[in-house]
């Protein structure tokens, strides 16, 4: 089974981050959630608090098929700014592992020369981010193993779209039946 980890960092949009911790546990993938500054204590961009599993300066990250990026601000821009979550999404996007990022934090992926050439989505006002992308407005996208998505609106999508391309197109269909998508 496939295993992935999503880095929180404080004033990360919560539903696009727990959305996708939410769907792929149903699934039965497992995921971790990650806290790349300081304690274990995450704050989200509306003043909800999660206690995440690990901090990133105990991750070993090999053991993990994908990585995922929330969006929400300021938590954009700490990942963006964090030189060992630039490290992980190079490494997992030159192995063919899964990378995705939405709402703000496509921009991260922009920033960091993953994008070059491929279609992204990413929330209006970000597009300078992207970097060398060919812009896809309000869709999630699959480029490979890229996936990008516009913001809190599309994060079932985008986590549907993660299980796909982790699992299969039956198990995100599957999925959105158990839920009443």
């Amino acid at each position: 089974m496939a295993n992935a980890v999503i880095f929180l960092a404080d004033g990360f949009e919560e539903i696009e981050g727990l959305t996708v911790v939410d769907v792929l546990r149903r699934a039965g993938i497992g995921i971790t959630t990650v806290a790349v500054s300081g304690g274990k204590i995450v704050c989200g961009s509306h003043n909800i608090k999660l206690y995440a599993d690990e901090v990133f300066d105990n991750m070993d990250v090999s053991q993990y098929d994908a990585v995922i990026l929330p969006g929400g601000m300021p938590g954009t821009t700490y990942l963006m700014e964090h030189e060992g979550v630039n490290r992980v999404i190079k490494e997992f996007a030159e192995a063919g592992k899964l990378v995705a990022a939405i709402c703000a934090a496509p921009g991260v992926l922009g920033e960091a020369g993953l994008l070059k050439g491929r279609k992204a989505s990413v929330y209006p006002g970000f597009e300078e981010h992207l970097r060398d992308a060919e812009y896809v407005e309000n869709e999630v996208v699959t480029d490979g193993n890229i996936i990008t998505a516009p913001g809190m609106g599309k994060a079932l999508q985008f986590s549907f779209e993660i299980l796909r391309y982790l699992m299969d197109g039956e198990a995100a269909e599957k999925m959105k039946k158990e839920i009443i998508f």
